[in-house]
């Protein structure tokens, strides 16, 4: 029997797999006591096999992709036990994360897999893959956050139906339905999503011909994101870099030890920054001197970073893919750490009241409609616009267990698409920030260079922070 259909972002990333860039999540999960693989795999069965989602894989068909779900799936084909080389420490992982980033799945089975380390540090790793079809980074963190302890209770929250007459009326021409079988076999898919999307539009329209004041204010919104449309599609192309090379498909992987996060709310609070700001800040000055090492870079010099942001609402399902894009400006040419980060602090302030999360949301549903070249071309076109991916998560405030085994660091990445191959990943947990580096090793053969550059930068900033301080006291 047919399952659900993906939905057009859903899709989009599905499509956007490539040899060179695999379309994958990945999370490092650190313990502090150990894990065995038996209580690991028993916590995955109850836990993450209880949602149905991962119990499907996406099969693309005549009209889009569906999840088919299996009649079983066996856990030990997907939580395997790995092995360090010797002498098993953190250059060693790294590694390890690394080739696993750039393994693809086997299409016959779920696209995820589960890799224990039960050697390493005091109590083992983690290192977890899940396809980007399946959820988005804010959803994966609700699945890890899932398989602890303290949620084991708690039931996977699943899409509630829609209830309203047009969208049901939508609904009874979709495949699957006793109407579709009967007399209307042939109505592709996308007629039906179409149908229910205009029976919104539909309501829509009677409820503003009778409340003409909101009327005025969609029009508006609609401007301004049409507007927003037109000003993403302007956008030049990035210069050329080290970060703009082809890929190799080889990714490699890199992370440090993690900031205060009550260091960071500080340096903002006192700098009258964001968190997001600090981070957004020290990122643009680490990369800038990075890419001077090699060359000269002036002062106006600006490289975009894409950065995800969330618009799941808090009554949606935490799974599929339910975010929006920004084209954030890093200012690498300047390197004063204060100038830098007012004008991060500016241009953060900028994109927040503007309409390109959403917009970049619906461009993704309608690439996710496109034939497969037209979408290749679509994804190419925007990924020369930016240098680079780069994500901000908030993790658990406080720590968690799993299996009975305590959670010390998470770190995660998220993929590239495109000509995209370096990603930066920043994650609270526990009080304390964790950032890594997942780079084509065509663009960075040793990530830990930035890694290192990026908590330099910060403590330029504690530094001046505390100058300041000190002067003010005198």
């Amino acid at each position: 029997m047919p399952g659900e259909r993906l939905s057009g972002v859903d899709r989009a990333w599905l499509n956007m797999e490539r040899p060179t860039n695999p379309m994958t999540i990945v999370a490092l999960i650190v313990f502090t006591t150990p894990l065995p693989l038996d209580r690991l795999r028993t916590v995955v069965r109850d836990r993450l096999l209880a949602i149905e989602r991962f119990r499907c894989i996406p099969v693309a068909d005549a009209t889009g992709a569906r999840w088919r779900p299996l009649q079983e799936v066996d856990v030990t084909d997907h939580v395997v036990s790995a092995v360090l080389p010797e002498p098993c420490g953190h250059s060693e992982l790294e590694a390890l994360v690394g080739e696993l980033a750039s393994a693809p799945f086997n299409p016959a089975r779920p696209l995820w897999s589960f890799h224990l380390l039960e050697r390493y540090g005091t109590g083992g790793a983690l290192v977890v893959r899940i396809h980007h079809a399946y959820a988005d980074g804010i959803a994966l963190v609700q699945v890890l956050l899932g398989l602890g302890d303290r949620a084991a209770g708690a039931k996977a929250r699943r899409r509630q139906p829609r209830t309203d007459r047009l969208r049901l009326q939508a609904e009874a021409l979709a495949p699957g339905s006793p109407m579709t079988s009967q007399r209307l076999t042939a109505v592709p898919a996308a007629v039906a999503e179409t149908l229910g999307e205009g029976a919104v539009l539909l309501e829509k329209g009677l409820h503003y011909l009778l409340h003409p004041q909101e009327a005025a204010t969609a029009a508006t919104d609609m401007a301004a994101f049409a507007a927003e449309l037109a000003h993403i599609a302007a956008l030049p192309d990035d210069p050329p870099t080290r970060l703009k090379q082809p890929l190799s498909g080889i990714r490699r992987a890199s992370w440090a030890n993690p900031l205060s996060l009550r260091e960071v709310k500080t340096i903002g609070r006192v700098l009258g920054c964001t968190v997001n700001d600090v981070l957004v800040s020290t990122l643009a000055g680490a990369l800038g001197r990075l890419l001077g090492a090699s060359t000269t870079v002036p002062e106006e010099r600006v490289i975009r970073a894409v950065v995800p942001v969330n618009l799941r609402a808090a009554s949606e399902p935490p799974l599929g893919n339910r975010f929006g894009l920004v084209f954030v400006e890093l200012p690498v040419g300047i390197r004063h750490p204060l100038q830098r980060l007012y004008a991060v602090r500016a241009a953060m302030r900028t994109l927040k009241r503007s309409a390109q999360p959403r917009v970049t949301l619906r461009l993704l549903w309608a690439v996710g409609n496109l034939p497969r070249p037209v979408e290749d071309a679509a994804i190419d076109l925007f990924s020369a616009k930016a240098s680079l991916v780069a994500s901000n998560l908030p993790g658990p405030a406080d720590p968690i267990d799993i299996g009975g085994a305590r959670v010390s660091e998470v770190l995660f990445w998220v993929p590239q698409s495109g000509s995209l191959g370096v990603g930066v990943s920043m994650l609270s947990y526990a009080g304390r920030v964790q950032l890594g580096v997942m780079a084509d090793r065509n663009l960075m053969t040793r990530p830990a260079e930035l890694v290192a550059l990026i908590a330099a930068e910060f403590e330029r900033l504690v530094y001046l922070v505390l100058l300041g301080a000190a002067v003010l006291e005198d």
